[in-house]
C-alpha cells in the first residue's frame, strides 16, 4: 500500500512539473496569421500589419530554428515589431507563446 502511494505521489509531482511551462528564448520574426511562416522575412511589415488591422488576423512569432508558428497572448506587445527579427521570452505551451520580453535581433 505504501509503495502505491509513494508511486503515485511521485506521478503527481512529475506530472505537476510539466505542467507548468518553463521560459524559452527564441529568435525569429513576427508574422501574421494569413501569412504564418511565409511571411517570416524582413520587408513584410506593411503586409502583416494590413493583414491584422483589415483582414482581423492576429501576430504570430515563426522560430528561426524550426519554422514552428506560434500565436502570441500580448498582440498589443508585439504591433509596432511586425515583420521585424525579434528575440522573444516567454512560456510555450503547445503552439501558444505567453511573452515576457521582445527585443529586435542582433
Amino acid at each position: 500500500m505504501k509503495v502505491k502511494a509513494v508511486a503515485g505521489l511521485a506521478f503527481l509531482l512529475s506530472a505537476a512539473t510539466f505542467a507548468f511551462a518553463a521560459d524559452s528564448t527564441m529568435t525569429g520574426y513576427i508574422s501574421d496569421s494569413h501569412c504564418g511562416a511565409k511571411g517570416a522575412k524582413a520587408g513584410h511589415e506593411e503586409c502583416a500589419t494590413k493583414c491584422v488591422k483589415e483582414h482581423d488576423g492576429k501576430y504570430v512569432f515563426v522560430n528561426d530554428t524550426d519554422h514552428k508558428v506560434y500565436s502570441i497572448d500580448a498582440q498589443d506587445k508585439v504591433a509596432a515589431h511586425a515583420g521585424h527579427h525579434v528575440t522573444v521570452r516567454g512560456s510555450v505551451e503547445g503552439d501558444n507563446l505567453k511573452l515576457a520580453s521582445i527585443a529586435m535581433a542582433k
